[in-house]
């Protein structure tokens, strides 16, 4: 080998031994509705978990819905009114929620589309709950204080309060729909109220499971997470880390997609390029953003010592909708989040595998996203 060969490898091989700057490829990606935001309010868990639910009905029945996440929102909080003053204050009240609020929403109020209910008084506007919620705030600490015996009319305080930010609509309005199936009949009707709307959408809201990953619990339990957003006492399973990321893939893989509860307080989780990783050198943590480096090899035990010290924790809920890889093989999934499209690669954030093993809270899937062996053992 001559000496210009000889220079040139040693070029390559120091070439390659640096930092390189991120291009994925995609590897997997199920359709969803185009990325929208939830501007100044704390409703993401409305947000990504309807997303989900809309890529749920284009699996199920290839039907395209922009589904009101707002109707969700108000109708959740008619619910966490009623929690925090029955329990006298002793209960989370505010703007968080999780994935399976949704659900219990639904299925107790149902849903419409976005057109029928926005939430808003024009399109054009943005969403901003802030004095809202601090007018709802003190409803609810004044029936607490003074007993509902001596404020009775808190409720109908409250509903106008919703009324005044949001619109007046509840489960008894009617929405247009023309020519939909109700237990498999064509009807005519055009008028549905939420709950009849929900009937037409195919979903089976009983489908929906959330999954974890805990040392603190049984493996394969179900039990309910002490977190501040768990207000309505959900359940989740409970697996070991590795199946529970073996299920995140094989669901995708499959064409399920996932809800995703995540803490987004690390610096190495950025909205603005759309990248979630963690380094396993702290040092990287200023470059990794925007350079491929090596990341943190994530233990059970790791992760279960990070919750409980509150460096994990449920701040913000998301909707992953498939996979990419770097040029150096390593994967990451395509998670859509709530902040525009001006956010991120898009409105996309690509999370690194070892970023949910550490961070992910949790990710509500269809059961039957789950391997035939984690179905088996939960029994499902």
């Amino acid at each position: 080998m001559n000496k210009l060969s000889i220079c040139v490898v040693l070029f390559v091989l120091s070439y390659t031994g640096f930092s390189q700057s991120y291009d994925f490829q995609v590897i997997k990606e199920i359709e969803a509705l185009p990325v929208v935001s939830q501007d100044n309010t704390g409703s993401c868990w409305s947000f990504s978990t309807i997303s989900f639910l809309e890529s749920e009905m284009i699996r199920i029945t290839g039907t395209k819905t922009d589904l009101s996440e707002m109707y969700i929102v108000r109708s959740t909080y008619l619910d966490k009114a009623e929690n925090y003053v029955m329990r006298q204050g002793k209960a989370q009240f505010g703007e968080g929620g999780l994935s399976h609020d949704v659900i219990n929403s639904a299925r107790k109020y149902g849903i419409v589309p976005s057109p029928s209910y926005m939430g808003k008084s024009t399109p054009e506007m943005k969403y901003n709950h802030s004095k809202m919620i601090s007018e709802l705030d003190n409803i609810v600490k004044k029936a607490v204080t003074e007993t509902p015996k001596k404020y009775p009319n808190w409720k109908a305080d409250y509903v106008a309060v919703l009324d005044t930010y949001m619109g007046k609509f509840d489960e008894n309005s009617k929405i247009y729909v023309p020519n939909v199936k109700i237990d498999e009949q064509t009807t005519n009707e055009k008028s549905l109220t939420p709950k009849q709307f929900l009937a037409t959408t195919k979903l089976n809201l009983d489908d929906y499971i959330t999954i974890t990953s805990f040392t603190s619990e049984p493996v394969y339990s179900n039990f309910i997470l002490n977190i501040p957003d768990n207000f309505a006492n959900g359940s989740m399973y409970n697996l070991p880390l590795d199946e529970f990321i073996e299920n995140i893939d094989h669901a995708l893989d499959k064409g399920f997609t996932l809800v995703l509860d995540t803490d987004v307080s690390e610096i190495t989780f950025s909205s603005k390029n759309g990248i979630a990783v963690i380094p396993e050198n702290d040092n990287d943590a200023a470059t990794i953003l925007k350079e491929i480096k090596t990341e943190k090899k994530i233990t059970p035990e790791y992760r279960q010592a990070e919750f409980e010290n509150y460096n994990t924790q449920d701040d913000h809920l998301m909707h992953i909708v498939g996979k990419v890889v770097d040029q150096k093989g390593n994967h990451y999934y395509k998670v859509k989040n709530s902040y525009g499209i001006q956010s991120g690669r898009n409105g996309f954030v690509y999370v690194s595998v070892p970023y949910v093993r550490l961070k992910a809270i949790s990710v509500m899937l269809h059961k039957n996203g789950l391997m035939k062996k984690t179905k088996d053992a939960l029994k499902l």
